[in-house]
């Protein structure tokens, strides 16, 4: 049942955030040291397990995915408000450097877009009637290799 999945969620999210403060005082921080990642790593390796062992039904399944997909960007946002607060109260420095970092970003779409895509200049259909013409050579190939085995 659905339910079951958020509680698998809510399970790792209270051991992750017991676990992050715990490594937090360890290391003698006055903070909560990775909780979040520490809660994801433990509910991805929960219900790997639970899959693989076969005790993870298909509503269970979608509760832990839905309630993955909401919690991924809830956690982002939480992240990203507290580091420009963090950027402000240092200084220009760091806003300076947070800057930098989302113009790179920016800069970097168009070339990462381009990644596994014929060039720009190539249309779809030459890329499609390179594929034909290199399956007709293949068979083409085939048929001279089966007919040299035969004779």
């Amino acid at each position: 049942m659905v339910i079951y999945g958020v509680s698998i969620l809510a399970v790792c999210m209270l051991a992750g955030l017991f676990l992050g403060d715990l490594l937090g005082k360890l290391i003698g921080v006055q903070a909560n040291v990775g909780g979040v990642g520490l809660a994801m790593l433990l509910m991805i390796l929960l219900s790997d397990k639970l899959r693989r062992a076969g005790r993870l039904m298909p509503l269970t399944e979608q509760g832990i995915l839905f309630w993955s997909s909401i919690y991924i960007p809830v956690v982002v946002a939480m992240a990203a408000k507290q580091n420009v607060l963090a950027a402000v109260k240092g200084g220009p420095a760091a806003i300076l450097a947070g800057a930098g970092a989302v113009v790179v970003s920016f800069a970097l779409v168009p070339a990462l877009s381009r990644i596994g895509h014929p060039p720009s200049g190539a249309s779809i259909q030459e890329a499609e009637g390179k594929d034909r013409k290199d399956r007709t050579d293949r068979e083409d190939l085939e048929e001279r290799t089966d007919r040299e085995d035969g004779a």
